[in-house]
């Protein structure tokens, strides 16, 4: 009798154990993020003020984040990527690594900017633009570049910095904006001219504006928010854009495949579609996808030229076209 008591004891204990465990892990939610930290931290913070729940983040590339979902796609660490390059998410979905969702707030970004089967959805855009460092233009002589051919003048030889395709999905997207613009072939040749002129390339997508912030290279490579918020903290620098045309990112949200925490997880997803949120990434700079007022100097998508850009097309190409960029761009250095 005392023995079949103590095994009850031992099952609701066990029990109460489980349930415990389930409604503590419902109160957090592992996110990989691609948001740069700043806003990273300040998002997280507020959505756990609005609703308890605590977020567990770790900032990675856009390339990383598709690397470690791949890796870990047999043992899902986090169950939601907030934020990177939209082509990152759309690559994560024909790797089967995230999970559709149709969030109630979905209907409040436009159709265009949300995939059509519910893998990812938009949060807001962003166009490539170039900075450039006006002390350092003096030095060389040179004006700010206004096309991609510009880049390729003699004073700006060791003197641009962008990032890695192969890790990050800044860099992924001027290629893939190249080669939407002109044809592979024509692209390629081109960024076999560039080679030369490139200082570094960086690891992260907002690396070569710091760069060119501080008078490192005279000129980088990145999208327009980030260069935004070197204009307004004083750093000596110009922001241009490619008058003959330039791309631009879908910042996103997914869900993680076989994410241990998905309630809580769905719960961040739709609380990043709202006005709430969206007044958030504005603070940064950035043009969300729900209408709020903007920042001054923030630059919208109909502010530049921006080309009839294929995302789709784009990450099904990725492999491809960052194996040949290394073969013959990167392995030329």
């Amino acid at each position: 009798m005392k023995k079949a008591v103590v095994s009850l004891l031992l099952v609701a204990l066990m029990s109460f154990a489980l349930v415990s465990s389930m409604a503590l892990a419902q109160d957090r939610v592992t996110a990989y993020t691609t948001l740069a930290e700043p806003l990273a931290r300040v998002v997280f913070e507020e959505f756990e003020k609005d609703t308890g729940i605590r977020v567990e983040w770790v900032r990675l590339s856009g390339g990383e984040a598709v690397a470690r979902l791949d890796a870990e796609r047999n043992n899902p660490q986090a169950s939601i990527w907030f934020g990177g390059v939209g082509l990152n998410h759309i690559e994560a979905k024909l790797m089967g690594l995230t999970e559709p969702y149709e969030s109630p707030n979905h209907v409040n970004i436009p159709a265009q900017f949300r995939d059509e089967e519910n893998y990812w959805t938009g949060i807001y855009v962003g166009p490539l633009s170039f900075l450039s460092n006006v002390n350092r233009l003096a030095e060389l002589g040179v004006e700010a570049p206004t096309s991609w051919e510009d880049l390729l003048k003699p004073e700006f030889r060791g003197e641009i910095q962008v990032a890695n395709p192969a890790t990050s999905g800044t860099a992924y997207n001027v290629i893939a904006t190249l080669v939407q613009m002109w044809g592979e072939d024509e692209a390629f040749e081109y960024l076999a001219r560039l080679n030369p002129q490139i200082q570094q390339y960086t690891r992260s997508g907002s690396a070569p504006n710091t760069a060119a912030g501080i008078g490192e290279v005279a000129v980088g490579i990145g999208y327009a928010h980030d260069q935004v918020a070197l204009v307004k903290e004083g750093y000596p620098v110009v922001i241009t854009s490619p008058l003959d045309g330039t791309g631009y990112e879908i910042a996103s949200i997914s869900l993680v495949k076989g994410g241990r925490q998905m309630e809580a997880a769905k719960q961040l997803y739709d609380w990043a579609l709202t006005e709430r949120a969206a007044m958030l990434y504005a603070e940064v700079n950035v043009v969300p996808l729900i209408d709020v007022p903007l920042q001054e100097g923030a630059i919208r998508l109909s502010d530049v030229n921006v080309i009839d850009q294929d995302d789709v097309w784009a990450a099904s190409e990725k492999e491809r076209l960052v194996d040949r960029w290394s073969n013959e761009t990167y392995r030329a250095r």
